[in-house]
Formats: C-alpha cells, structure tokens, sequence
C-alpha cells in the first residue's frame, strides 16, 4: 500500500500530465475507433447483459467497540478482505463493488448473472462477518463510524506539498486526482454538496461516497444500431427511476439549520443520490458532466463526443497488449464522461469488443432479486421496444429529461408523461408502468423465456408499481410514523436506517423487498 507521500506523489504525477496532448491523443484514437465500428469490430451475434453492484460496509458484530452488534455504524473494509472476497474499490474505504461475467439475454444468462451475484455475496458476507461487519444494498448510508460525525468522516484529509490526500479515501490514484483535480476554466479544489435540504463544503470529493448503486448493461448486437437503443434508454429512464428511488435521507446531522424533519419530509427528494453525484462532481468543470445525455443520430457521435468530453483526470494510460489498448487514452478519457445513460466500446479481445449501454441512475436495492429485476427489465425494453418501433421514442427529448427529475423529486407519485403503445400521450401511472412492464416482459419472451419466467423477473417491479411502494417511500413512512410518535428526525432517521439492514440481513441473498 501505498505512504501519503508516494501517493502524493503519483497524484502529482497524473496532474502534471499535458492536457492539451492528452485530449490530441483521444481524439486520434477516437478515429481508430471509429474505423473499428466500420469495420464491424464491435458487432455480435447477439445482445449481452451484464451489472455493477456497490454496497457499503456497516458494523454488525460482538467483537469489538467499533462493530457493537445491532448498531449498524459505517466501516471502513480492510484492503486485504476485498481482495478476499473479490470485490473492487470504490471511492470511499467503506465502499465495495462487484462486477458480474456479461451473459447472453435470456433465461439462462439471467439465471446465470442472479446466482453469480447470489454465490460471490454469500461469500463475501460470511467473509465480512468474522470481521464484524456486514455488506448493504442501499442508495445512501445515513449513520457514520462510531466516534466520528459524518462531516467529519467525509471531510478529513491532509495536505502534503499542495496535493490533498483524502483520509478516508481508497488509495486509488485516480480517486485522489479527482480530489485534487480543476477543470480547464476553473481555480476552484473545493468541493460543494448541494441537495434539497443540505449544502456542504468540503475538501475532496469524498460526499460522492455516500452513495450507492447499481449498474446493468445492455451490449447490442449490432454497433449501427446503438443510437435507437440510447434514444429508449433515455425514455425509459425517468419512469424505472420511480420505481428504483431508494435515498431520501442524509445523515441527519448534514441538514441546514432551516430544515426540520417536517419540511425534510415535505420537500426532500426521494433520490438525493443524483443530487449527491451531480453536485459534488459538476463544479469542477466548465460544462456539467454529470448529467442526463442528449440523443444520439449516429453510432460515430457518440464516439466522438467522449473524445470531446473535458479532461478531468488525464492519466496517462499503462501499456498493454489488449484490443482496446488501441484506444486505450480514448478508454481512460471514458472513465470520466459521467452520464445518467453512456455508450461504451472497449473489449479485451476483438471477439469480446462490444458496444454497449450502461444505465447508471438506479441506486442499490434492498435485496438481490430486487436489483436484478432492475437489470431484467432494462434489458427486456431495450430488446422490445426498438423492434417494436414503440411510439415513446417520439416523446421529446425535453419531457424524456424532465421525467427523470421529476421521478428524482417525486419518485413513484412524480408527473410523468408517456406515450403508450396505442399512440397517445398519457400521465397515467397506472397506464403507464402497465405499458412499460408489458413490454419489459415480451422483449424478455423474445429472449427466449417463458411467459412465466418473463413476469417472474420483473415481478418486483409489478409489485412496486401495484402497491405505490419503493425503498424510498418505505423509509418515508416508517420516519414518518416515528415523528408522530414523539422521536426526534435523528433518532427516527437512525432506527429506520437499523430496521432496513435488519429486514435486509434476513432477506438480501434469497428474498425479496415485498416481504418487508
């Protein structure tokens, strides 16, 4: 591992790198790629699904003061123990994440990506129970380390030789050159959390890692294709984050002094975790880059709008042997052209390169089945409704966009607006989560499921849609019945976050979230 000042040092090393080389570089090899897709490189013979899962660690255990049993405060995750379990680094030491093998849309490959999730968190959580600790499927955590304020946690840092090392902060060098990193028109290190109810300065952008998600991926079969599929991507964004809205609180001692628990409850959002990854990452740039994309005309667009993309971290990339090492300045570039929807293109091998769609505004969920479904029905849209040339494209753009902030605000009760199948513009929610989830489920049949296997997998999302329920308005409620009860929004926040890990620890691996 690396000292604070070898990784000061490397820190330095990528901010010193020329932008102005850095962005001629992806933008010649952004023709390569170009040249690939003409060449039908990154085409396949069929569509591929494949899911980025985070979750956070929290203390769950007899051991030791810091993993008091029942009180469910955030940990830090030893390094070696995600190398044990074979999970990844996120931003914060308290983050974990876990990539799945991308399988083939169908029963089969569904089956396949439910139970490597299942088989690798099983795992995982009985490597992090000896550890006193357990792993948690959720949108943002709200109860910091013991001893330690959640200002405090997400704010210590040290300075050495003008490089500002976060704390609590993998030691990724690419997670502390963000911290440290301005855009091309901006003096400004500072980073500024901004939500309904919450302003917050820190040093870093460690408040990023108070948020946690989930990320499915669609790879189409054919390249030429992909800008139909982004433009139901986006249509469809705004109505599965209604159904997905799991963060509407913060550690209640980041709230400003105006806001009471009433007016938390009234006005908050219902997913604060958009709110979290825009503002703490937008201010750092001229031009917003996390943000809900535009249409795309042509597969060469989007292409060249991530060699465009403003430098935010320019590393220079390792050398390698991969197919996409072709790229690979392009590919790095990528990592920080942040969108709600992105295309991507890379691949280890030329058989393996693909073009793909990663959906990223859905947090994690309570329970596996729950985050899975997620991942069905994007897949199952995405397959339908361009072959069934479903009317929804032609929802404008602006109302596309407006959909997924007002599922953001409100998110299942929000406005939305959608054309059904029959052609018409409608608000209904029932029509349109009927027509949404109908058609989830025949791209799925189309797949080559069962119609009972296709209603299975997207059963939870019925259920949700039925009931008016989310993770989001399930906190809601139960924070609501405590203030009535006479207990302080701290207090209520808390005992809601401990009775979420506790429903989540009976039912996270096998269950589902209707049972709570």
């Amino acid at each position: 591992m690396d000292t604070d000042h070898e990784l000061s040092e490397r820190v330095r090393e990528v901010l010193d790198v020329d932008r102005g080389a850095f962005a001629d570089r992806a933008a010649e090899e952004a023709e390569i790629v170009k040249q690939r897709l003409r060449e039908g490189a990154f085409d396949n013979h069929q569509s591929i699904v494949g899911f980025e899962y985070e979750f956070y660690a929290v203390a769950d255990g007899r051991w030791s003061a810091e993993s008091r049993a029942g009180e469910y405060a955030l940990m830090r995750v030893p390094r070696r123990l995600l190398e044990l379990m074979g999970f990844e680094k996120e931003l914060g030491l308290h983050n974990a994440e876990m990539s799945t093998s991308p399988q083939p849309l169908s029963d089969h490959g569904l089956e396949a990506q439910l139970s490597e999730v299942r088989a690798r968190l099983q795992a995982a959580l009985e490597c992090t129970s000896a550890e006193g600790m357990r792993l948690v499927s959720d949108g943002l955590w709200t109860i910091p380390p013991a001893g330690e304020t959640a200002a405090e946690y997400l704010d210590d840092s040290v300075e050495i030789d003008g490089i500002r090392i976060a704390t609590n902060m993998s030691e990724a060098v690419r997670y502390h050159a963000m911290a440290n990193a301005i855009g091309e028109g901006s003096g400004d290190r500072r980073t500024r959390l901004s939500a309904p109810g919450v302003s917050m300065t820190t040093a870093t952008v460690m408040p990023e890692s108070l948020i946690t998600s989930i990320q499915p991926h669609y790879q189409v079969a054919q390249a030429a294709t992909l800008p139909i599929h982004f433009r139901y991507a986006l249509r469809i964004a705004g109505p599965l984050l209604a159904l997905g809205v799991n963060s509407p609180f913060f550690p209640p001692e980041l709230y400003d002094e105006d806001w009471d628990g009433e007016r938390i409850l009234a006005d908050g959002a219902r997913e604060n975790r958009i709110h979290v990854f825009e503002s703490v990452l937008n201010g750092r740039t001229d031009e917003p880059k996390v943000r809900f994309p535009d249409d795309l005309e042509t597969t060469e667009e989007a292409v060249d709008r991530i060699a465009a993309d403003e430098a935010f971290v320019p590393m220079d990339p390792e050398p390698g042997t991969r197919f996409d090492d072709d790229f690979a300045t392009f590919r790095t570039k990528h990592g920080t052209y942040w969108r709600w929807v992105r295309p991507v293109f890379d691949g280890a091998t030329r058989s393996a390169a693909n073009a793909r769609i990663e959906f990223r505004p859905i947090a994690a969920q309570p329970t596996v089945r729950d985050s899975v479904a997620f991942q069905a029905a994007f897949a199952g849209l995405l397959a339908e409704l361009p072959k069934r040339e479903h009317p929804v494209v032609n929802l404008p753009w602006e109302r596309a966009r407006d959909n997924f902030y007002a599922a953001v605000e409100g998110g299942i009760d929000a406005d939305l607006e959608w054309i059904a199948n029959h052609g018409d513009l409608t608000t209904d929610h029932e029509e349109i989560f009927e027509d949404l989830l109908n058609h989830a489920v025949a791209g799925l049949e189309s797949a080559g499921c069962s119609p009972a296997e296709a209603e299975r997998w997207i059963a939870p999302l019925r259920w949700r849609a039925h009931e008016r329920v989310t993770p989001a308005s399930w906190k809601h409620d139960r924070v609501r019945e405590r203030l009535d009860d006479g207990e302080s929004f701290d207090a209520a926040v808390e005992a809601t976050q401990r009775e979420y890990i506790k429903n989540q620890s009976e039912t996270l691996v096998d269950g589902g979230f209707s049972e709570w």
